[in-house]
Formats: structure tokens, C-alpha cells, sequence
């Protein structure tokens, strides 16, 4: 049945009900849950539950006729008497345009708006224009649902305006919401636990409030709250990171300009070439952390007989010895945030070819969570989680280097 559309209820009403749902819902999260989880993983939940997405009409439009009885008593064209309804033969057109999104939005009035929607039928994936005619007149038919074609296009446009200004902001502020409920979280148990007496532990408290779904669509899954108490855990800080990166690059710079010293190294020679300057800059630290080979582990930071930075190097020699490399890597790590690097090195092969198979092999693996940004013309950079634990993230740095053949 035919509605006015764009009408019964204000977009910007639902908007705010959206955003009032959302900032509930993070806030009734239990503490376990916030500590315990990757902001990145949560906030993915989060945009994935609470994002709006407007109606879009699609391509192949199609018609339908059918026989009706059309009530021509306020029409001037025919001839009526008294005012009992006159009712003639006619012919009712259909045109059934395909669509994408929350059909629920085409009653939904956007900030801009005129004094003329138009009206259609709203099914599950399509919206459909009925006209009637007594005479039908192709030029008629086609000028009037061009028209209210037009018109709907026009609503549309004004509501992804509204609905694209949430939807734009929504990952800050879920990142935001949840920074902060952490950081509340961890000033109140620092406050508690200097008090210098055991925290209690407390059952049953609300891990989440499920808000009314405004999407028709599955529910996304939020990510497990750990098992186990959330406690602080060793990690290599970024920057250190990048400069144990820093110290490997350099030294295969040192490599490529001595190509004949290094042509017939295998990878067991090439380790030591960089647990040489590693051990240098590392060995004795006041924190501990030492550089050693252990096995076929080819560099490792230990932290409490934990490992929080691991490397591997390999010569490449196709994607399957890549995904087994990522695996072993998996096999070594314990800690979250922990930090990982691949150096591959490249003889025989083109550079480019190689390149353009890591990231395939990389988001084919099992543990794959998310590509990073990388400045770097032979260097990628991946989130991984454990195989056991996937709130537990891994960054895997892969490096590709040519090396003299």
C-alpha cells in the first residue's frame, strides 16, 4: 500500500536516539571487558552495530500493469451525478526500483526537506510507484514517474547528508568513549589497590546493554571478555620498535654495499650480522632485555622468560614457506602488543612479484585482523592475533630485502 514518504517521523530524532544507545552501551561495559579487550576491536564492534546506512535506489527498474476500478467522481473531466462515488475502468502502472540500506528511513523526515514528498510502496528490497490511469499516454506515464523519480532521489540525497555526519564521527567518538572509561577505570583501581589492602573480587556485574537495533541487519559479535583478571603486561613501546627496525634496515644497507662479502651467507650467517649491532645497543639495559639466539629463533626480546619481540629471517621461496614463517612467529609469542618482524630476503626472484604476494598470503591467514599504513616501498606492516586468544594482538612487521646473488 501507497504512504507519503519522508514524513512521519524527524531523521534527527533518531539520529540522537542512536547516539544516546551507543554511549550507553559502551558505558554499561564491565571492566573485564574494556581492559581486557583491544580498543580497535571493540570500537569495530561498536561502528559495525551503530552505523546508519541510508537507502540508495539501485539499477534495473521494472514495470507491472494490472486491471483497476478507478473513482473519477472529483475529476472535471468526466460527468457525475450527485455525490455517490463514480467509478470507471482503468489501468494501474507499476515501477518497482530495487534498493540498499534501511528502508525504515523512508519515512524518516531529513533537516531539509519541501511541502511535496512523494508516496510509494515500501517492501523489504524495493520501492514501488503505482499511477492509474483511465487513458493511458506514454509520454503521461513516463514525465510523471520521472518526476517523483526525481523527487525521491532528492530526499535521499538530503538524508545521507544528515545520516554520512554520524556516521563520519561515529569511530572517534566510540574511540574516545572507550579511552576514557578505560583510563576511569585504571585512575579508580590505582586509587583502591594503594589503599594497601586486597581488592575484592566482584561477581555478576553487566558485561553489556543491548540497545534496539535502528539496522536491519545480523547483530555484531563483541569481542569476548578474558577469562582470566586483566593485569598489566610487559610490551616493547612503539618507538623502540621502530628503532630495532631502524638498526636491522641499516644493516642490510650495509649488506647491498658489500655484495661480494655476503653472496654466499645462508640465513643462519645473516642472523648474526644482526645480532651484532642489536646486541650492542641492547645488551645490559636496565630493563633487562636482551638480544640472543635461541634455536630458530633468530632475534628475541625476552621480558620474564617472555618473548615480546621475535624476528625471523627467510629467504623467500614462495607464499606457502611465507605462511609457514607467520606461524612459527605465532608459535613464539605470549604477550599482547607483542612485536614481530619478518625479514625476508630475495635472490632469485622479481622484487616486484614478491611484493605484490605478501599481502595476499598475509589476509589469507587465519589470524589476520587489519593492514596497517607502512611508509615503506618494500615493507608491510599487519595486525595478528593469537591462534588461541584473539583479543590478543600481534604486530608483524614483513621487510623484503634483494640480496647479492
Amino acid at each position: 500500500m501507497e504512504k507519503l514518504l519522508f514524513f512521519d517521523h524527524e531523521l534527527r530524532l533518531l539520529i540522537e536516539e542512536q547516539k544516546r544507545h551507543l554511549l550507553a552501551e559502551i558505558d554499561s561495559l564491565s571492566e573485564e571487558r574494556v581492559l581486557g579487550n583491544p580498543i580497535n576491536d571493540l570500537c569495530e564492534y561498536f561502528v559495525n552495530k551503530y552505523i546508519i546506512e541510508p537507502p540508495s535506489l539501485g539499477e534495473g527498474i521494472q514495470t507491472d500493469y494490472e486491471d483497476t476500478k478507478i473513482d473519477v467522481s472529483h475529476r472535471f473531466d468526466y460527468v457525475t451525478y450527485g455525490y455517490m462515488p463514480t467509478v470507471v475502468n482503468g489501468t494501474r502502472i507499476s515501477f518497482i526500483v530495487p534498493y540498499e540500506g534501511n528502508g525504515k528511513l523512508f519515512y524518516y523526515r531529513p533537516t531539509r526537506f519541501n511541502l511535496n514528498p512523494p508516496t510509494a510502496e515500501v517492501r523489504e528490497t524495493e520501492l514501488v510507484f503505482n499511477f492509474e490511469y483511465t487513458n493511458l499516454e506514454i509520454k503521461t506515464v513516463q514525465a510523471e514517474f520521472k518526476r517523483k523519480l526525481e523527487d525521491t532521489k532528492d530526499y535521499l540525497n538530503w538524508i545521507e547528508v544528515d545520516v554520512n555526519s554520524f556516521n563520519n564521527d561515529l569511530e572517534g567518538l566510540i574511540k574516545s568513549r572507550i579511552e576514557a572509561s578505560k583510563n576511569r577505570i585504571l585512575e579508580v583501581r590505582g586509587i583502591v589497590e594503594s589503599l594497601g589492602f586486597p581488592l575484592r573480587s566482584r561477581q555478576g556485574i553487566a558485561t553489556t546493554y543491548m540497545a534496539p537495533q535502528v539496522r536491519r541487519r545480523i547483530v555484531p559479535k563483541l569481542p569476548p571478555a578474558p577469562r582470566a583478571s586483566f593485569a598489566p603486561e610487559p610490551t616493547l613501546e612503539m618507538e623502540e620498535y621502530e628503532r630495532i627496525l631502524s638498526t636491522i634496515y641499516n644493516m642490510v644497507l650495509v649488506i647491498e654495499r658489500s655484495p661480494s662479502a655476503f653472496r654466499y651467507m645462508q640465513e643462519e650467517d645473516i642472523r648474526c650480522q644482526f645480532l651484532v649491532p642489536l646486541n650492542g645497543l641492547y645488551e645490559g639495559q636496565a630493563t633487562g632485555e636482551t638480544f640472543n639466539s635461541q634455536g630458530k629463533t633468530d632475534i628475541l626480546i625476552r621480558v620474564n622468560d617472555k618473548n615480546i619481540f621475535i624476528a625471523e629471517c627467510k629467504f623467500w621461496n614462495g607464499p606457502k614457506k611465507l605462511k609457514d614463517a607467520i606461524d612459527q612467529l605465532l608459535g613464539y609469542t605470549t604477550w599482547r602488543d607483542c612485536k614481530t618482524a619478518l625479514l625476508i630476503f630475495n635472490r632469485s626472484r622479481s622484487l616486484t612479484t614478491v611484493l605484490s604476494k605478501i599481502p595476499e598470503v598475509v589476509r589469507s591467514h587465519q589470524c589476520y585482523k587489519r593492514q596497517i599504513d607502512y611508509d615503506s616501498e618494500t615493507g608491510f606492516r599487519f595486525v595478528l592475533a593469537r591462534p588461541d586468544d584473539v583479543n590478543r594482538e600481534i604486530i608483524l612487521t614483513i621487510l623484503v630485502f634483494e640480496m647479492p646473488q
